[in-house]
């Protein structure tokens, strides 16, 4: 238990430096590509994203999930899994590729087809790379994924840098996406030193699937429906507003999906491995809703406060219209992790039944959200998610705490002190942006110092448990590393 506990924190550690290193550098990169192109361009690439997003689950199949459930996953169940992920890869960027000019004339963007026959090469680069990354999360192995992660975002970065200063507008976003993807792929082959045997086994493959498949259907719609909202923006409103909004959605999800990430990718494969011992359980399973939402409740609630100083500082005054989006996907945000936790306790009760009719049931109150946007706008739009992620939580939490005895009742109230320090922290920053008159920049930093002060001292002052557990996690591995240069 000392071992898996000793994984865990040292495979939260490096998932939190994998995905705040990956995102961080994506986000510095994406802010330098803000000031060198237009909303248009970026514009242009979201429309692509939920054809590639659908299709990356596709080709998954929901078969990471089963291997890393499986306990006793043998070469053969890999290597059967590597060679299915390769067929249906090849198999849909082929649809996608013909398809290509219906969806340019969708959107009315002949510019678009080009653009989707080559960002669509990830489809098959990604088919490569999933087995291996499987491998290496259900070891708890997150040290050479950072390395890798971190190598392709900064290589992939100033590649499209580069493009874009020379004049090459939305290619230099289509190849810096596709060129992640590559060096990913093959850095994991070349450091990660498996190889898929010559073998493919029906029997494998069914029981895998036979789990797998329901997270196939479950992943589908979720990603349908993260991305409905970009098709629809896309076809209804212009270019330039779905690159406002994508700019938002890309200033939100440096915390909220890292966290989201981060917490889902180390506590599935911990959880599995002591997911018949109730009371130890429910017991880690606790502490990890506590401490994620001590830090999703501290940093979205923040980034809501500091929207337009941040907006304003980082990709300029040309993005304004980003700034009131940044605001209302903030607070959508903010019950994303602990809805997408309470969900991952069905993967690893093995509920991927219930999995599936709760996706359908929650992803089926997109469909009023899309009429409320198309007839009243991307603000009203984005309202209507904050409701529907609200709801999403308490399904999510019902189901998972009847099988594990921690309601959602229990949840909320465990989780009350972290949301109340974050409103105050939250109300001093926002007040900060109406009183004081200085330039955006100035502004920003004292909102970031401000929030890192309060933050740090009211846990202090009050004790605050989370808080306390997080601080006692990195103290620990701080330690042992000091023991370790001894």
């Amino acid at each position: 238990m000392t071992s898996l506990k000793a994984k865990t924190v040292s495979g939260l550690l490096w998932s939190f430096i994998d995905n705040f290193s990956k995102l961080g550098i994506t986000f510095v990169i994406g802010v330098i590509l803000a000031r060198l192109l237009t909303p248009r361009e970026f514009g242009l690439v979201g429309m692509t994203t939920i054809f590639v997003a659908v299709s990356q689950s596709l080709v998954d199949s929901g078969f990471t999930q089963a291997l890393i459930r499986k306990n006793n996953a043998t070469q053969t169940d890999f290597a059967t899994v590597f060679y299915f992920n390769l067929f249906i890869g090849i198999v849909l960027y082929v649809v996608l590729f013909f398809a290509a000019g219906t969806i340019s004339r969708f959107f009315e963007e002949l510019q678009l087809k080009p653009i989707i026959r080559v960002i669509g090469l990830s489809i098959l680069i990604n088919a490569f790379t999933i087995v291996q990354r499987a491998r290496l999360t259900k070891e708890i192995n997150f040290k050479l994924q950072t390395k890798i992660s971190i190598i392709a975002s900064i290589t992939s970065g100033l590649i499209g840098i580069g493009m874009a200063y020379t004049g090459f507008g939305v290619w230099s976003l289509v190849t810096k996406s596709v060129l992640d993807f590559f060096i990913i792929s093959l850095l994991l082959w070349l450091w990660n030193k498996w190889t898929p045997t010559l073998e493919f086994n029906w029997d494998a493959f069914r029981e895998m699937f036979s789990f797998g498949y329901k997270l196939m259907i479950s992943g589908l719609i979720n990603t349908l429906y993260k991305n409905i909202y970009l098709l629809i923006i896309g076809k209804y409103f212009s270019a330039a507003d779905l690159g406002y909004y994508t700019r938002a959605d890309q200033f939100r999800n440096l915390p909220s999906k890292n966290i989201t990430s981060v917490i889902q990718r180390v506590s599935y494969p911990v959880l599995a491995k002591i997911q018949d011992d109730p009371i130890l359980l429910k017991a880690a399973y606790q502490k990890i809703i506590k401490s994620t939402m001590f830090l999703t409740f501290s940093l979205m609630i923040t980034m809501a406060a500091i929207a337009k100083p941040l907006i304003y500082t980082l990709v300029g005054e040309k993005w304004a219209t980003s700034v009131d989006y940044l605001q209302l996907l903030s607070l959508v945000a903010v019950f994303y992790p602990i809805s997408a936790i309470n969900l991952n306790m069905l993967n690893v009760k093995g509920k991927s039944n219930l999995f599936l009719r709760l996706e359908i049931i929650k992803k089926s109150l997109a469909v009023p959200v899309i009429i409320i946007g198309i007839s009243m706008g991307i603000k009203m739009m984005i309202i209507g998610m904050m409701l529907t992620s609200i709801t999403g939580y308490f399904l999510n939490s019902y189901y998972s705490g009847k099988l594990i005895g921690y309601s959602n009742m229990e949840q909320l109230k465990d989780i009350f002190p972290s949301f109340l320090l974050s409103i105050v922290v939250g109300s001093v920053l926002y007040g900060m942006s109406i009183f004081i008159s200085i330039p955006d920049y100035q502004l920003l930093i004292i909102q970031l110092a401000a929030a890192f002060v309060l933050v740090i001292s009211l846990s202090e002052l009050f004790k605050l448990k989370d808080y306390i557990y997080i601080k006692e996690i990195i103290s620990n591995k701080l330690a042992l590393k000091n023991e370790k240069k001894r």
